[in-house]
């Protein structure tokens, strides 16, 4: 009997204002309130925890699902009456006045009292005080907890939580900092690329995570397209790295455009540590952490733009950074591109698969069908090349290409076969 494939249901959760726009009267810089970053923390309590920053501020945020807690009204019963029949007050009453202790209005003379009225021992018992009462209704709250600031003299540019559940690392162009969660006041400064003289600075810091097993490692890449990997124990300051992970330029292949377009953009941690993925602007690399030699799958991406490498540099279109992301079982990889379009390959031994969706409501429109063909295989990851159209003026799928619509920052569940990618103001989710 076949059952029908279910996919998960996505609701909307809550919303609400990670930052604020600030300005540095010190360096006279305007501070954007624009989200660089977010990475979620461990649960506790049924709590969701996570890290935000701007260009350099971090902020750590609680989101809570609280029960809804009302006030009821002081009112008399209607049903009720005082004395010659009048009612003291209603529960549709907008604006009640205050009331004695024992039922007597402070604003009002007790001359109306006639000989039928008198006061029971204790008060008016119809009259009652508000109460906080619980309701079954239930809204979600966002607190931040810590704010982490006056750390970073450039713009931040990555920030990853660590596995020991206490710290964290953010950096920017040229320093790494290690934080404890608790503290927001002082934070380690654990590489520093900056050298003395300003004028022979040669790369600057791109992304950083640490390892996703292993609390002592982590992996930061640079503009030059080189990863470091360092390993906390060594030294304190992570000046000399573990492990250099780089590949050699051809003979004969530097152009102007060479250093600009290997600078890497984003790094990710496979699930397991075994692996890295980075990012360049032509290019998806994997990595395997046990081989430095080079990469040990190649994934096209934006080969067929190299003939307008010229055009990309005069309208900045060349410093895009496009993130990557890795399946949770690590046998596909995906990136994003221009036209809202973003592609999946996959890195399995053998595969030859390379898709390429565009973010949609209907995602398949611009889907090409890759053929089958042997691919070379280099260790024990197979090496997946797709090159895109000749012509300058379409993308791979022979059409147009449009600069101005790019898709940057997409995420692959850690546990389900689903992708989320944000488009101009759209989130699409995706599900296999």
């Amino acid at each position: 009997m076949d059952y029908p494939i279910r996919h998960p249901e996505f609701r909307y959760k809550t919303e609400f204002q990670s930052h604020e726009p600030e300005f540095d009267y010190l360096k006279s810089l305007e501070i954007e309130e624009k989200i660089n970053k977010i990475r979620w923390c461990q649960t506790a309590n049924g709590a969701l925890f996570l890290l935000s920053t701007n260009d350099k501020t971090i902020k750590f945020w609680k989101v809570q699902e609280k029960k809804v807690k009302k006030i009821s009204e002081m009112n008399l019963d209607p049903s009720k009456a005082v004395g010659n029949g009048s009612v003291a007050s209603s529960s549709n009453s907008t604006s009640p006045k205050p009331y004695l202790a024992n039922g007597g209005s402070p604003d009002r003379s007790y001359s109306y009292l006639s000989n039928d009225f008198s006061f029971p021992p204790g008060g008016i018992p119809s009259l009652r005080l508000p109460t906080v009462v619980s309701s079954p209704e239930t809204s979600l709250v966002a607190r931040c907890r810590r704010v982490y600031a006056h750390a970073h003299d450039y713009h931040i540019n990555s920030i990853s939580n660590n596995s020991d559940g206490e710290t964290f690392i953010s950096a920017d162009d040229l320093r790494i900092n290690l934080w404890n969660l608790e503290i927001s006041n002082q934070s380690f400064n654990i590489v520093d690329v900056k050298p003395a003289n300003m004028e022979d600075l040669t790369e600057v810091i791109t992304s950083a995570e640490f390892h996703p097993t292993h609390c002592n490692m982590l992996a930061y890449s640079s503009s030059k397209g080189s990863i470091r990997l360092n390993d906390l124990r060594q030294s304190a300051l992570c000046d000399s790295h573990s492990k250099l992970f780089e590949e050699q330029e051809a003979p004969g292949s530097r152009s102007f455009f060479t250093e600009i377009i290997a600078s890497i953009s984003d790094i990710k941690f496979s699930k397991d540590g075994r692996f890295i993925l980075s990012r360049d602007y032509m290019t998806l690399k994997l990595w395997d952490i046990n081989m430095d030699a080079g990469p040990v799958s190649t994934f096209q991406v934006h080969e067929y733009l190299r003939p307008k490498l010229c055009d990309l540099y005069e309208n900045d279109s060349i410093f895009d950074k496009f993130e990557c992301c890795l399946s949770g079982d690590g046998m596909r990889v995906a990136t994003g591109s221009y036209s809202n379009l973003f592609r999946v390959f996959g890195c399995a031994p053998g595969s030859t698969e390379a898709t390429t969706l565009e973010a949609s409501k209907n995602p398949m429109r611009r889907q090409v069908q890759t053929p089958s063909r042997p691919s070379r295989s280099l260790s024990s990851i197979t090496r997946v090349v797709r090159r895109g159209a000749d012509s300058p003026g379409v993308d791979a799928n022979g059409n147009s290409f449009d600069f101005t619509t790019k898709l940057l920052h997409l995420a692959w569940h850690p546990s389900e076969n689903s992708i989320a990618c944000a488009a101009a103001n759209s989130l699409y989710m995706y599900y296999a």
